[in-house]
């Protein structure tokens, strides 16, 4: 079984657009060296590798105190005016974003219910409000992949 999900070339030239710096190459991944020295952090992409006993793709991010990593990415969401990259990941209804800002910022939300992308936020205590609303960005690629929630569907279909 494979991901549905393939970082072509294209996809590097947005990303490196983005963050503002060059991709670095290896055989079988591709690193970017993002932010300022005292926020510094390298985004490394694997297009294509085994996980497990299935192929996919895979994002690791290395800071100087931490590394988070995202399997299966199901694809990723460019906001050019907050400067950062939300890669998402959907697996049984649950998401997990990985946002990279381009001055070396960071942020994780995993197994986030999808539901909450269509709620009211609102309505939700700000604890769990931030992951809701940091991750409604990436209702274009779920409603793209069919696998958005009906509601917020219909509300994309009306917005435009």
């Amino acid at each position: 079984m494979t991901n549905s999900f393939v970082f072509r070339s294209s996809d590097i030239r947005k990303l490196a657009s983005i963050f503002g710096c060059k991709p670095k190459g290896g055989d079988t991944y591709v690193r970017f060296d993002v932010g300022k020295a005292e926020r510094r952090l390298a985004v490394e992409i694997y297009p294509h590798i085994r996980i497990g006993r299935r192929h996919g793709n895979l994002i690791s991010v290395y800071t100087r105190d931490a590394h988070l990593q995202l399997h299966f990415c199901s694809g990723y969401v460019i906001s050019k005016m907050l400067g950062e990259v939300t890669f998402i990941g959907e697996n049984s209804g649950k998401l997990s974003g990985l946002i990279i800002e381009k001055d070396g910022g960071c942020s994780l939300y995993a197994n986030v219910d999808r539901s909450l992308l269509s709620g009211d936020f609102t309505k939700l205590g700000p604890e769990v409000m931030m992951s809701g609303v940091a991750l409604s960005l990436t209702d274009a690629i779920l409603e793209k992949q069919g696998k958005a929630p009906k509601r917020m569907r219909r509300r994309a279909q009306n917005t435009g």
